[in-house]
């Protein structure tokens, strides 16, 4: 399927979306709020992918949302915002990527703030460039956070970091955004692409069906109680224990391999 605003790529397992508007620091417009869902769907869909990975094209992951690309807005001129279109599919983003059964890597590697930053935060994991650059800057715009930036924020790294993030919508630096929990690793820019691939290419050689489970598992575990937890969990594994990958699994170790999962 061709893309106007979004690039899609599908190879060793591994699906890639790539925001495509390098010279706007791939800022979301209304398209690109339409066109990432149904990459998402694409994706999703494809038997041949077990990991998705998020990035921007150029020196940026994402900027936010593109404000001039809401030319109908008057300065001085209060009204409320639209819920309809490409914003409202942006917005519900997070639901999305947390929906999808596989994987999912924000690759971050240039500035994420703003709406860029609820992106990155809608992933399972984050891994960033040593030139990335992270802000929740929604109050220095006069609004709150959005599309899932709070939610998210808060659970990333606590109540208390994200406040501080939130209230003064301060910018901080790769380093520090590692050391908060707000990234799970800092890599080289120069071998940047190259490590992102490495690290989703150790997910995508996991078995499909049970990373799909597990995905659900810890999300589960983050929302539900105990008992409603170990319930799902007997469930996966007497689903998974039914399945080609777990004898495969079972099989390479005791032939002392590495396992071949093939999602059956």
């Amino acid at each position: 399927m061709g893309y106007e605003t979004i690039l899609v790529d599908v190879s060793d397992h591994i699906g890639t979306i790539s925001l495509n508007r390098p010279e706007r620091l791939n800022a979301i417009t209304a398209v690109m709020g339409r066109e990432l869902p149904e990459a998402l769907a694409e994706l999703q869909a494809d038997d041949q992918v077990r990991c998705l990975v998020l990035t921007g094209a150029g020196r940026g992951f994402c900027a936010g949302e593109d404000l001039a690309d809401r030319p109908g807005e008057v300065p001085g001129r209060s009204k409320l915002r639209s819920l309809s279109g490409g914003l409202r599919s942006a917005g519900h983003l997070p639901l999305l990527f947390r929906d999808v059964t596989k994987p999912t890597i924000a690759a971050v590697n240039g500035p994420a703030v703003g709406q860029g930053l609820s992106l990155a935060l809608a992933c399972d994991i984050r891994l960033a460039s040593d030139r990335a650059r992270l802000g929740a800057v929604w109050i220095k715009r006069g609004i709150p956070p959005e599309s899932g930036g709070a939610f998210n924020l808060v659970r990333v790294v606590g109540l208390a970091k994200a406040c501080e993030l939130a209230f003064t919508g301060r910018i901080i630096e790769a380093q520090e955004a590692l050391r908060i929990g707000l990234v799970n690793q800092v890599y080289p820019h120069e071998s940047f692409l190259a490590e992102v691939r490495a690290f989703a290419r150790s997910i995508a050689e996991g078995p499909p069906l049970a990373m799909a489970l597990c995905k659900r598992s810890l999300y589960q575990a983050l929302d539900g109680t105990l008992e409603e937890h170990l319930q799902w969990e007997h469930m996966a594994v007497q689903y998974a224990f039914n399945t080609k990958d777990r004898e495969e699994g079972i099989r390479s170790f005791l032939e002392k391999r590495e396992p071949r999962f093939q999602g059956e």
